[in-house]
């Protein structure tokens, strides 16, 4: 598993401090180069969408890694909890 964790990592894809409520959107906006607000309302635009929309969001919510590094389903799991 932490062959996996570690790719995610690799992404670049990170929770902003500047977050609203998980920091997907920010974090979205950031690799895209979109404006945040723009990407904050496609994510709200798409819990439109049964199951998917929140179901997505979810997924992204537990992989997607905080500034230092860790992501929270790897935490939940009891996998790596220093920073890097």
């Amino acid at each position: 598993m932490e062959k996996f964790f570690d790719s995610i990592r690799r992404l670049g894809l990170r929770r902003g401090p500047r977050r609203v409520v998980a920091g997907i959107g920010g974090s979205l906006a950031e690799m895209s180069g979109l404006n945040v607000w723009l990407v904050r309302a496609a994510v709200l635009l798409s819990f439109l969408l049964p199951v998917l929309g929140v179901g997505a969001y979810l997924v992204v919510w537990v992989l997607t890694p905080w500034q230092d590094g860790r992501i929270p389903l790897e935490q939940a799991l009891g996998g790596r909890r220093e920073r890097r």
